[in-house]
């Protein structure tokens, strides 16, 4: 155990060294969680709009006055006619346009309503459905508190209900698949350079002359990557919490032992990597590009996969941060308990220990 713990600690002088290393290690975590958790969020805010109002009565100006004190929307000059709404959409000014007719007021009253045009630019389909929603919303709204006792033959009023996440926190869909992603990332390619760094470097030989058997050179690897790759892990749950205001419903304990699971995974797959490959630049390229893309594009993460063809599907299951993502959403976001994860902490657990034996047979004790 001496000899394995001097080991580690080589180990860890080597990443304390490389200022690149542990750029990647505690720069890239901090960096993808801002990014996320603030510039590439999924909510519809600040979309420009411009809206022509042939009414010119108090109704339409208190619905403008709705529309501009809204998170959603940035209201832009009033628009001349349908000719500078054209024109202006063709610029990229605005997203989508209001017409208010000429007599909007009093067919308030009406038993039919008030009819009002949106125009939305539907190049991005699910942005002009999202603001078309937003506006309807607004209007029916300003319609029933103008008039709450109207008498309708009927009437159906849906009533929202939004399960884990009743404040409408976009941060809340990204944090899991963020901590996938840079599990994935950082943890799969910092190990996959570690074994072919040492052939590279010419020290390979010494490993191989010294007593230490093959599965201690792989957990003297690996062990450094796991301690940091936890410091990674509380520095984000640390900015979640408290920069991007999540709340942890579920057991730290769970989730810190499916993390460590998850954690052992990446690092075995990046051991695999760095042993069948020959040189860091190639390891880093398997790792980053074979990992980056599937996390991203398989695991649910940024795309759902029920839209998806059936044999990218079929295809995601063999990727582990599909299974730790939908774990993190379970226990951290829904509260839920190891009797709703136990499938997916299996099949991660047989991952890590297959990649793990496969990695061992493929490290050569002989250099060719």
């Amino acid at each position: 155990m001496k000899q394995l713990f001097a080991f580690i600690r080589k180990e860890f002088y080597h990443v304390f060294r490389d200022k690149r290393t542990l750029l990647i290690l505690f720069g890239f975590p901090v960096v993808q969680i801002i990014l996320f958790g603030f510039a590439l969020s999924s909510e519809v805010k600040n979309i420009g709009i411009a809206i022509l109002d042939n009414a010119h009565d108090v109704h339409s100006e208190q619905i403008i006055s709705r529309i501009n004190t809204s998170a959603y929307f940035q209201v832009k000059a009033p628009a001349r006619g349908y000719k500078d709404i054209e024109r202006r959409f063709k610029e990229g000014d605005i997203k989508c346009a209001l017409v208010f007719p000429a007599g909007f007021g009093s067919d308030l009253y009406k038993t039919g309503g008030a009819q009002v045009q949106i125009i939305a630019d539907a190049s991005d389909p699910n942005t002009a459905t999202t603001l078309t929603n937003y506006l309807n919303s607004i209007i029916s709204n300003y319609q029933q508190e103008l008039n709450p006792t109207a008498k309708l033959s009927y009437r159906i009023v849906p009533e929202m209900r939004a399960l884990y996440n009743e404040e409408q926190n976009g941060s809340l869909n990204f944090i899991p698949g963020v901590i996938a992603l840079i599990f994935m990332i950082v943890s799969t390619a910092l190990t996959s350079v570690a074994v072919v760094r040492e052939k590279e470097l010419g020290t390979m030989e010494i490993l191989l002359v010294s007593p230490f058997r093959p599965i201690m050179v792989l957990i003297a690897k690996a062990v450094p990557y796991l301690v940091l790759s936890l410091i990674d892990f509380i520095i984000i749950l640390v900015l979640a919490v408290f920069l991007l205001n999540v709340e942890i419903k579920g057991s730290l304990v769970l989730i810190f032992a499916e993390s460590i699971l998850f954690i052992i995974t990446c690092l075995s797959l990046g051991l695999l990597i760095s042993n069948v490959t020959a040189s860091q630049q190639a390891a880093m390229l398997m790792s980053m590009m074979g990992m980056m893309l599937p996390t991203l594009l398989l695991t649910g993460f940024m795309f759902p996969l029920e839209n998806m063809p059936k044999p990218f599907q079929v295809a995601s299951h063999i990727v582990p941060s599909k299974y730790y993502y939908s774990i993190i959403k379970a226990v951290m976001l829904k509260g839920l308990g190891f009797s709703y994860v136990w499938k997916e902490t299996l099949i991660l657990a047989g991952m890590a220990t297959g990649l793990l034996f496969v990695a061992l047979k493929n490290f050569k004790i002989r250099l060719s």
